[in-house]
């Protein structure tokens, strides 16, 4: 981020937008011209908004008036261009020092504003990596994600917190490193668990010294940083060494910590020989869709691969998307020595001189045509193209259960998104409400919603009640902020459909009850005025709440089951028992939270601190609520006012 930072801070006109003051009432190409003619031909960046003040598309220029002459010249666009073109209302524009800087400072306003007619990078997860710390004598292994503010080394990054667990599973069995918190650390008496199944050395305790631990970290230093070899051949020769002296036991040791080694390394696959440290990336198109692949090498180690599905527009070639994606995906990320990529990207020099930038060391950015990296490139080429097939198989099967869905209930057309809602408590307590929702592409987990229910005026275990108070909610917000659908607001539904995305409003609500459940949805529906505009659908479960034999209630028609092997059925099935599964799991974390909620954390004062210190003085919430108003004064923190509301507090009469 810091180049980018700078750039806004030390450009010429760093003390603001310079918005262009396009006259009002201009629209599309008018308003660009307007523009033209006060800017200079300088690098910078552009912003294109809608009448709304969204942004529609960012941009940076060598040159900015040659490139905003461009869209003013109106011909030549492509449909996605022109489409852009015809709905900017207004432009923004800043100058930056070089190309380089506004480079960095357009992929950072991508990843904020994240522009509708621009590349996107839709996974955008910081990547998990292994930290040996340095700020204890008796360093930790642990996993690491986030900002890098702990004092140690960092290894990584690995492609998942799954294979950053299975690496340090195998690391404290080769080097018996421990991986419990300080706390843990300092109040430990006796050797815990992990050291009774050999995988910790128990420092804690004293059963290995300071010297022979050290030992121990640097070898695992040693091996995250690529000297494998070197570890492994050092613990086969102490192997041999015990045996000769007849230490079984030690020579044991040795044995199962080179067999650990030997199992992470199998699990690393493909670990080059001539590559030291890169990011291999490769991009696969097909079906107007895009698929990346990252493989991340350190080390000489593999540390797995992830894919993206960017989203961008169809008619954009390999090389503008794989050139966007890089942008984006470095902004936040540090940056290897050497990218290796499956194709040659736009501005290939410019992109490694920002990187460098941005990195603060030289960035090599690559297209091998022979060799090992050519074969990597091969490799993860065929993993992306592996990927978007998958995909795609999935959309195709996902599209036609959605058809025959539309077709199976009478709709007017095929549902782009369907929402099912389902309620979970247990006697009326702790009762939550659970939407999911499915789309084109499947399960949208981004889009689901948990609703505490709220309202006091419901009868414990009222699920009618609790229905309606979760409809209530969600369309009254869902009007407040889309507007109706189809309404002026709601013009979002028609540009998702545009480009693939899901809209905001349903086409379909599923509530797993029977006739009772909907009823109380759709009266909730009638008196917002929207009933005629989604369409209600009931699940009922069957006799003897058998799956497969589902009932489905809908308004102006009679209730009916579907045929057991229908594909339909199962996919009715399929989306419930998901609507299940949330609604449980987020019923169960408020009853979790509910049970462990301390009675301190009720009285208004008391925060983290004082209840910290009330609890290690008294021990328990128990011994406080008994205390009297001098010995709670007695505690640090604890004033005579705070004594006294704490007292007040746990007795009525105080």
């Amino acid at each position: 981020m810091s180049a980018q930072g700078d750039t806004v801070r030390t450009a010429p006109e760093a003390l603001g937008w310079d918005a262009g003051e396009t006259p009002t009432g201009l629209i599309g190409i008018e308003v660009i011209q307007a523009a033209v003619k006060r800017l200079p031909n300088a690098p910078g960046v552009y912003r294109m908004m809608n009448t709304e003040g969204d942004v529609l598309y960012v941009g940076k220029a060598r040159s900015l008036k040659k490139r905003v002459t461009n869209y003013a010249q109106g011909r030549g666009h492509t449909n996605r261009i022109g489409r852009m073109v015809r709905e900017t209302a207004s432009m923004e524009f800043i100058v930056t020092r070089t190309e380089t800087e506004a480079l960095l400072l357009e992929a950072n306003l991508i990843k904020r504003l994240r522009p509708r007619f621009n590349v996107l990078l839709r996974d955008d997860k910081s990547f998990p990596y292994i930290l040996l710390t340095g700020d204890h004598p008796a360093p930790g292994i642990f996993k690491h994600r986030g900002a890098r503010s702990r004092k140690g080394d960092y290894f990584g990054p690995f492609a998942s917190a799954g294979a950053v667990e299975r690496t340090i599973n195998s690391l404290q069995r080769a080097f018996l490193l421990r991986s419990c918190t300080d706390s843990v650390f300092e109040s430990r008496t006796r050797p815990c668990l992990l050291y009774q199944i050999k995988r910790c050395s128990g420092p804690c305790t004293g059963e290995i010294g300071p010297a022979d631990y050290a030992e121990l970290v640097d070898e695992a230093k040693a091996f995250l940083s690529g000297r494998s070899s070197k570890v492994k051949a050092d613990i086969a020769r102490a192997m041999q060494e015990a045996a000769e002296t007849l230490d079984f036991e030690r020579a044991a040791t040795h044995r199962d910590r080179l067999s650990a080694l030997s199992h992470i390394q199998s699990h690393q696959g493909i670990n080059p020989q001539g590559v030291e440290e890169a990011d291999v990336i490769a991009i696969h198109q097909e079906g107007g869709q895009s698929c990346i692949q990252v493989f991340f090498f350190r080390t000489g180690q593999n540390w797995g691969n992830r894919a993206y599905f960017p989203k961008a527009d169809p008619a954009l070639g390999p090389a503008e998307v794989l050139g966007a994606f890089l942008a984006q995906f470095y902004e936040d990320k540090p940056c290897p020595r050497l990218l290796l990529l499956s194709h040659e990207v736009e501005e290939q020099e410019l992109l490694a001189e920002a990187l460098s930038t941005r990195a603060g060391r030289k960035v090599q950015v690559l297209v091998p045509q022979r060799g090992e990296k050519k074969d990597l490139t091969g490799h993860a080429l065929q993993n992306a193209r592996e990927a978007l097939g998958r995909r795609l198989a999935e959309t195709s099967s996902q599209a036609r259960l959605m058809e025959g869905f539309a077709e199976t209930f009478g709709l007017d057309g095929t549902p782009r998104r369907i929402e099912v809602y389902d309620n979970s408590h247990i006697m009326g307590t702790n009762a939550v409400g659970g939407m999911i929702v499915a789309g084109m592409e499947g399960f949208a987990k981004n889009q689901y919603r948990k609703f505490n229910i709220r309202s006091t005026d419901i009868t414990p275990g009222d699920d009618y009640g609790m229905m309606r108070e979760v409809m209530q909610r969600r369309f009254s917000r869902l009007i407040k902020e889309n507007g109706l659908p189809g309404g002026e607001i709601d013009e979002t539904a028609d540009e998702a459909a545009v480009d693939g995305e899901m809209p905001a409003w349903p086409d379909v609500i599923l509530i797993d009850g029977g006739q009772g459940q909907l009823a109380a949805a759709t009266q909730i529906l009638e008196d917002l005025g929207i009933a005629d505009r989604v369409t209600a659908i009931g699940v009922a479960k069957g006799v003897d709440r058998d799956a497969g034999r589902e009932r489905f209630f809908m308004a102006g028609r009679s209730s009916f089951s579907l045929p057991p092997r229908d594909p339909v059925l199962y996919f009715v099935q399929r989306l419930r028992d998901e609507a299940h599964r949330f609604a449980i799991g987020s019923h169960r974390a408020r009853r979790k939270k509910e049970m462990i909620k301390n009675p301190l954390d009720e009285i208004s004062g008391i925060g983290p601190g004082r209840k910290r210190a009330l609890l290690h003085h008294f021990g328990t919430a128990k011994a406080v609520s008994r205390a009297g108003i001098d010995d709670l004064m007695v505690v640090d923190g604890i004033s005579e006012a705070i004594a006294r509301q704490i007292y007040n507090h746990f007795h009525e009469n105080g």
